[in-house]
């Protein structure tokens, strides 16, 4: 399905370079922020008390948020648990303060609102478990990676594989960025939208790349810049309908999802428009750079020119 029809191919290849420059020097930013700042980890990597609360009607959560933030504790998480009058408050660790004491004076200031309100569970989440976490996400990033070169060097060709892993990580690297310079919260929900981000920056690039092998067995008079060309063109429709339902079921979560998405909505938000750019401007452009050829899209061989009174004429090399 096509909104529209562009008859007249965008040159995006001829301005490549300046977009990948500015690309570059995006990630250098974001790799610097990375390492000056670093991310800013929620209580599941750092450690912290977890309460259970009960309450006798539907939980306010943003009163609850705004409660226990007058305690002087920062980066608290609340959020229901099971039901709307269970509720689930995650405190980070503070020095000379141990769990008993913190959970004690979160639900004596939560009692002053509502008298009705119980403890039902609290423990301590040690640091131990933040670095398990920490780990298994390096191990989930991992595997996400070595898969999609795999995949992509066996669908298509090795050079679209190395493109593709360049542009995805430059999402990633850049999505972390921005909560490194910004000192978002970086808590597992945001984990699972970069990994998120991942496969749905790769579709993207596949798409393309589809397009790209067709495109080279069908104009054979067309070089490999008018060939990428005419497949990043002739995917506008469908990268618009597509992006655009996401985006549109992504901002509703980052507008009406409360804190608790507020952070995993904003992670996709940030992927999703540079998925968008990175399979068009980087991926596309690496592989073009990387001297992607009819030759290595098209199995079984080419055609050569021979005499048309050789009996052997039309045999493939």
């Amino acid at each position: 399905m096509e909104f529209f029809k562009i008859h007249r191919d965008i040159p995006f290849m001829r301005h490549a370079l300046v977009f990948n420059l500015v690309s570059f020097v995006t990630f250098v930013a974001a790799v610097f922020f990375l390492f000056s700042r670093g991310l800013h980890l929620s209580v599941e990597f750092t450690g912290g008390t977890l309460m259970e609360v009960s309450y006798s009607q539907p939980a306010d959560l943003n009163a609850i948020r705004a409660q226990v933030g007058r305690l002087g504790f920062t980066d608290v998480q609340v959020q229901n648990f099971g039901t709307a009058r269970d509720v689930l408050i995650r405190l980070p660790a503070v020095k000379g303060s141990s769990s008993a004491q913190q959970s004690e004076q979160v639900l004596t200031a939560l009692k002053v609102v509502d008298p009705t309100v119980s403890l039902r569970r609290t423990e301590f989440v040690g640091p131990q478990v933040g670095d398990e976490l920490a780990a298994d996400g390096l191990k989930a990033l991992a595997f996400v990676v070595v898969g999609i070169m795999l995949y992509l060097a066996i669908r298509f060709e090795w050079k679209f594989a190395v493109a593709a892993i360049i542009a995805n990580m430059h999402d990633v690297i850049i999505i972390l960025g921005f909560f490194a310079f910004f000192q978002w919260e970086f808590s597992l929900p945001v984990l699972a939208a970069v990994l998120a981000v991942l496969g749905y920056s790769v579709n993207e690039s596949v798409v393309i790349f589809d397009r790209i092998r067709e495109n080279f067995r069908r104009y054979r008079k067309m070089n490999t810049e008018q060939i990428i060309d005419n497949a990043i063109t002739s995917t506008i429709s469908r990268t618009i309908i597509t992006h655009g339902s996401t985006q549109l079921m992504v901002l509703s979560m980052l507008l009406f999802g409360g804190a608790t998405l507020h952070y995993f909505a904003l992670a996709l938000t940030i992927g999703i428009l540079f998925g968008i750019y990175s399979s068009v401007f980087v991926a596309a452009a690496i592989a073009m750079w990387l001297g992607i050829q009819r030759e290595d899209l098209i199995k079984g061989g080419v055609k050569k020119e021979v005499d048309p009174n050789d009996p052997n004429a039309g045999a493939t090399v």
